[in-house]
């Protein structure tokens, strides 16, 4: 069974690559599924071992915001709840001599790694810590000093086939030995994030290329831990109008996004496809999106990302929507259904779900629309000549015909008087479109102003 997963850090509200990274883990599950018949586990994982910074309303945001992009989970954990799993799997390293204490404080390991810089060496960590004795760890600790801990990395090659960079390889000699564990007895990401993959089954994992060295660390961990390793994917990450995206940064998060009229397909749509060449497909479920979701298809060059794209998109998802879908987004809104007549015509000119209130308001209000004398008195003249019986998309054509026979009015001399009688705007859905849903009472009465 295929099984990933999306763990995002409830520190803040989620932005546009926390969203991009848990749709390609389930697009790319999805599309395994949907090729093999096999079923696929998403799980997601709460990292919120950062006390300080992470929040509830945080949490309950990532909720919502996945329930919103249509993405479901069949596994939630959270690693505060893990630490002792962390803490037993932590001296089992120690015992087998994989990790070992360290004494230097924050300042003390920027001031090595700068004068290795300047010697035109890499700033990897040089092992002092391997080389305290006992009495020297107990001055350091007599001193008010406490350890942090160091995994070892072995000094050899570690590759991998990475499904989005091709084969990947690094030498652990290369590498700083990670920290493991803070001063302070708490956990940074690395080591947990690998317990938590062995022990929940996770087969594949895809996240942004900010992780590329990790994985290289994290693969040693998970030889060191006898575990199977899984296969990892490394998209390049979005840039927006500020750099990297990053919520510290200010980048707009997904419900902003919502909140401006963006549905969660046209979010979709746009994510599954950039930083591939393939050109956007307007999908109106993640089902149907994943059978056109290729993870190899992405390419190593950063993608830019700007809301003008899904402001540009977001019509085109609009207008595609059936009826019934269409209808639960108004449900959700505390707006009335839409019947099928009405949303044939006024879909064209919908550039999202908001804007079908304002058409509704127009198509079912009494109002009447003001018009010059010399319109209104053709406008009048045209009344009079509507063809009977129930109107349909034939009316408009027929009735015009006769309109312009009768009064030598023509092109926009006769089309615009009557749209402004009819609507009360310059623009607007189609005239023969519109005429059935207003029926003859309303238009008439407009027309006659």
């Amino acid at each position: 069974m295929v099984s990933v997963r999306f763990a995002p850090s409830p520190t803040g509200y989620m932005h546009i690559g926390n969203l991009r990274t848990a749709l390609l883990n389930y697009l790319f599950a999805l599309s395994v599924q949907k090729r093999t018949g096999e079923k696929f586990r998403f799980v997601l994982r709460m990292d919120d071992t950062d006390t300080e910074r992470s929040r509830p309303e945080y949490e309950q945001a990532v909720y919502e915001d996945m329930r919103w992009l249509g993405i479901s989970w069949d596994r939630l954990e959270h690693q505060s709840a893990r630490l002792d799993r962390y803490r037993q799997v932590l001296e089992e390293l120690k015992q087998r001599g994989l990790v070992y204490a360290c004494y230097e404080t924050a300042e003390e390991l920027e001031y090595k790694r700068r004068r290795q810089r300047a010697r035109g060496l890499p700033p990897v960590y040089d092992r002092s810590g391997l080389k305290l004795s006992p009495e020297e760890k107990n001055e350091l600790e007599a001193q008010g000093r406490r350890p942090h801990y160091r995994f070892m990395l072995e000094h050899k090659e570690t590759s991998w086939d990475d499904m989005v960079r091709g084969h990947c390889s690094y030498n652990g000699a290369h590498l700083s030995d990670p920290i493991i564990v803070r001063e302070d007895g708490t956990f940074p990401y690395m080591l947990p994030s690998v317990i938590d993959d062995m022990d929940f089954g996770i087969t594949h994992i895809i996240r942004g290329e900010d992780h590329v060295t990790n994985t290289a660390v994290q693969i040693q961990m998970f030889e060191a831990l006898g575990a199977k390793i899984p296969e990892f994917g490394h998209p390049p990450l979005l840039t927006g109008h500020e750099g990297k995206l990053s919520k510290r940064l200010g980048s707009l998060s997904s419900r902003e996004l919502r909140e401006q009229g963006i549905e969660p397909m046209t979010i979709a749509c746009l994510l599954a496809r950039l930083g591939t060449s393939d050109p956007v497909v307007v999908c109106q479920t993640l089902e149907e999106l994943a059978d056109h979701f290729d993870l190899t298809h992405f390419g190593r060059a950063q993608p830019h990302f700007d809301t003008d794209d899904l402001f540009k998109l977001n019509p085109r998802v609009v207008r595609s929507m059936s009826l019934p879908a269409v209808n639960a987004r108004l449900k959700e809104r505390g707006e009335p259904e839409i019947s099928a007549l009405f949303w044939a015509a006024v879909s064209p000119n919908i550039d999202q779900i908001a804007d079908i209130a304002e058409w509704e308001r127009i198509c079912s209000s009494d109002e009447r629309f003001s018009l010059n004398e010399q319109d209104r008195l053709f406008c009048r003249q045209a009344a009079a000549l509507l063809p009977s019986g129930d109107f349909d998309e034939t009316t408009f054509a027929v009735w015009t015909a006769v309109v312009k026979a009768e009064t030598g009015r023509k092109g926009r001399d006769l089309f615009h008087p009557i749209r402004l009688a009819l609507t009360g705007r310059e623009q607007g859905p189609e005239l023969k479109m519109l005429l059935p849903v207003l029926g003859r009472q309303k238009t008439i009465m407009r027309l006659q102003g």
